[in-house]
């Protein structure tokens, strides 16, 4: 049977969401699309029960918004889980070492199947080494926090199993909205409202920052300014708040990929049976979209996730948890090791205090993402081969290229290979840009909401077609 089918036989018995015995109309499916992200900020803004203090380490933007996660709620872990299972399994799948292939429906299911129960294994470790890590509690000073945590043993299982339950419940919704009941996916959805609320909070938030006296939202900074007649100079840049140049980088930034997503890079192509039709297989010059930025803010964010982990049970200097992150007296600021290289600056005074930390930061993501990028074509059906085999199958041809695959994936490697360099090159250099600058809700979370929201109104455009146009169900198979 193997791990893998062994991992799927027991997704069998894990309760799961049936697909609809008839597809239900749109409108029906907006609204249980609305009742996954109402439970999702419900949960997302619900407080841990047991607990005494949000849990030991900086306020990690990036993390927040890559995992969909929220502090001591129980969106603690929030996709984590489920977004990492995914990577792992996809890259074992693409290098070979898992013997399956995903064309195959039946290997697909399984597959599927096995990523479902590698994500409750990953979020049952995870709750289990939070809870046991004394993460919500008083550790006694000079203890380990596993032996000398201040809470009872129930208190710590009682909030393990909350975490672990918790993302159940989003691998239930994120299998309600995949499987029928409703548009696009849980996991998407999830990272939209939480790029979207933080957005919010970076133009309208109310609250006073304790090291300045200031408005942390731009647009009550700015009315502060106009009500006492302040310094309007001081609007443009700020340490800490939003500033006039995270706000027109944030709106520039979504406009350039709105802009960059409707390029095409078309190439031409006819059938050998009617050569008169003539048409075109048009490749998107983003060729990788988001997913390289969003691969390397997964890597940064589980880097950070096991140091603390790491941390907890190993207190003191050096090893591995110093290597991987290192903080300040306070324990609320990275100051050194690989996560603090691979965090974004947040702010254009950030990057100019810190040139050397920009630049590295710079570098290392470019470099991550071309790889990431890369890979992600090659094991996702993506590369040259891969859709020359399909445009075979398909029975078509390129105009003047004789009907053989290894010629024929050799003109395809002179698009898709410089697409997949270029693109990926492109989204990593505006994420880098927006990190710099201050853009607000980081340019990784700009470039995943841009492309989620064009995602959702493709989908909504397509079933609104559908539903105006009932014979092309007939056409398309549904």
């Amino acid at each position: 049977m193997g791990v893998l089918g062994a991992m799927a036989k027991i997704a069998g018995y894990i309760p799961t969401v049936e697909k609809p015995i008839q597809k239900p109309g749109l409108y029906e499916r907006l609204f249980w699309t609305a009742i996954a992200l109402v439970v999702y900020i419900v949960m997302a803004n619900t407080p841990l029960y047991g607990i005494t203090q949000q849990g030991a380490g900086p306020n990690l933007l990036l993390v927040e918004i890559i995992f969909a996660s929220n502090r001591g709620t129980l969106m603690e872990l929030g996709i984590g889980p489920i977004v990492t299972a995914g990577l792992i399994m996809q890259i074992l799948a693409g290098a070979k070492l898992i013997n399956i292939d995903l064309s195959n429906p039946e290997d697909r299911k399984k597959f599927t199947a096995a990523q479902k129960t590698f994500a409750l294994l990953l979020a049952g470790f995870e709750a289990a080494m939070y809870a046991a890590a004394c993460r919500y509690w008083t550790v006694t000073p000079g203890t380990n926090p596993f032996f000398g945590c201040q809470a009872t043993i129930y208190q710590r299982l009682g909030v393990g199993l909350q975490l672990f339950l918790a993302t159940y419940m989003v691998i239930l919704l994120d299998e309600m909205l995949q499987k029928g009941w409703g548009l696009g996916s849980g996991v998407s959805l999830f990272i939209l409202a939480g790029v979207a609320q933080r957005m919010i909070w970076n133009t309208f938030s109310p609250m006073v920052n304790p090291f300045t006296g200031e408005k942390i939202g731009f647009v009550p900074f700015l009315v502060d300014l106009a009500a006492t007649g302040g310094d309007w100079t001081r609007m443009i840049m700020r340490s800490y708040g939003n500033d006039l140049v995270g706000f027109i980088t944030t709106l520039s930034i979504i406009l350039l990929l709105v802009y960059l997503e409707g390029i095409k890079v078309e190439i031409p192509v006819t059938s050998p049976r009617l050569r008169s039709i003539k048409t075109k297989i048009p490749l998107k010059f983003l060729y990788v979209t988001n997913i390289p930025v969003l691969l390397v803010g997964i890597l940064y964010s589980d880097i950070l996730v096991f140091a603390n982990l790491a941390r907890m049970y190993f207190p003191g200097a050096g090893g591995i948890a110093d290597l991987l992150a290192q903080y300040d007296e306070t324990g609320r600021r990275l100051i050194g090791g690989l996560a603090y290289y691979l965090s974004p600056p947040g702010s254009i005074l950030s990057t100019l205090s810190d040139p050397i930390k920009a630049f590295v930061y710079a570098i290392s993501v470019l470099g991550l993402a071309t790889l990431f990028g890369i890979m992600w074509v090659e094991i996702s059906g993506l590369s040259a081969s891969a859709q020359a085999e399909e445009l075979m199958k398909s029975g078509m041809e390129i105009p003047g290229i004789r009907r053989n695959p290894k010629i024929l994936e050799r003109i395809l490697a002179r698009y898709i290979t410089p697409l997949t360099v270029l693109s990926s090159l492109i989204v990593a250099s505006i994420a880098v840009t927006a990190d710099m600058l201050g853009a607000y809700g980081t340019g990784t979370g700009i470039l995943l909401a841009v492309g989620i929201v064009q995602q959702y109104y493709m989908m909504i455009a397509y079933e609104r077609t559908l539903e105006a146009y009932p014979l092309l169900k007939k056409i398309v198979g549904e």
